[in-house]
């Protein structure tokens, strides 16, 4: 079956991990009218790959590859976005596995429901696990108020919490945010621009604030039973450890003070307990020890970024 959606995909140096995924996708039974792959690579293996799944997906998928022009997973999904003409946009990553009828369940959702303006998978390697002492305690320090779960929502300085997967859950489970992982909007739900142009390279959070900003007039939702594998490669993005730090903190203040409206010195407290809170919490593992020092430098600098933006 062809649904009236349009799927971009942003890619860099990943054709095996690529293939993997549209072999899952070509496996579904159900496929989109388009599929956009935007590549970043230097070179151009992933222009085969797409053109040997186009030979395996559903007639009628549209199937076709673009050289990015420039580099970065959100200005690469604003290029694909650019081009697409279904009513549907459907954004997942490069590196993903999808479980039987995932797709068919996604859309299932969406389309069953004109309210919801943005639907996302299940990530059965990535979800919500219920806190500790420690963590509950800071959660509702953050949110203000005590919650029997935080799976799902936006809390205090942006801190966006994985949705959960339990039996006793309906299929569609509201939530306050998606992930780009894999999550199809309604095109009329989407802003223009699709994402800010302060997400730039691995671009953290870009996610976060395209569903904010939809979910301020639309509802949105986790396809509980909708599931993906997120095989998650390695990038020298996930390896600097500095940068990664400056990216989280930069981003997520922008999310804070641009997306939520939280400007007030006592979100600006709670930022900075949460970023006290994580440095502390990935001492607990070795090598978050080891990566102690750089962390600290790539937040120093971003709030040298912060100060001089102001």
């Amino acid at each position: 079956m062809i649904i009236p959606v349009s799927a971009v995909v942003p890619t860099k140096d990943r054709a095996q991990a690529l293939s993997r995924t549209l072999e899952s996708l070509s496996a579904q039974g159900v496929a989109p009218a388009e599929l956009i792959v935007v590549d970043g690579s230097e070179q151009e293996e992933a222009r085969d790959v797409v053109a040997k799944a186009s030979a395996r997906l559903a007639s009628g998928c549209n199937a076709w590859w673009a050289k990015a022009e420039r580099l970065g997973a959100a200005t690469q999904r604003t290029q694909g976005v650019s081009v697409t003409t279904q009513p549907f946009v459907w954004f997942f990553d490069d590196d993903i596995l999808f479980e039987p009828e995932c797709v068919a369940r996604m859309w299932a959702a969406i389309s069953s429901d004109p309210a919801l303006g943005g639907i996302n998978a299940m990530i059965v390697n990535q979800k919500y696990a219920s806190p500790g002492l420690p963590s509950r305690t800071v959660f509702w320090l953050m949110h203000g108020r005590r919650e029997t779960s935080y799976a799902g929502r936006v809390i205090g300085p942006a801190i966006n919490l994985l949705p959960e997967d339990r039996s006793d859950l309906p299929e569609v489970v509201p939530v306050e945010w998606l992930n780009t992982t894999c999550a199809i909007y309604r095109r009329r739900a989407l802003p223009n621009p699709v994402f800010d142009a302060v997400f730039a390279g691995y671009s953290l959070f870009e996610d976060v604030a395209l569903s904010l900003r939809v979910g301020a007039k639309w509802r949105l939702a986790n396809a509980r039973t909708a599931r993906i594998f997120h095989d998650s490669q390695p990038g020298a993005h996930k390896a600097n450890a500095a940068e990664l730090a400056e990216m989280e903190l930069v981003n997520r203040h922008y999310v804070m003070t641009k997306v939520l409206g939280r400007n007030d010195w006592r979100d600006y407290a709670k930022l900075l307990a949460w970023e006290t809170f994580g440095l502390a919490a990935s001492l607990a593992s070795s090598g978050g020890r080891r990566a102690c020092v750089a962390r600290l430098g790539g937040k120093a600098r971003a709030i040298g970024a912060i100060v001089r933006a102001r």
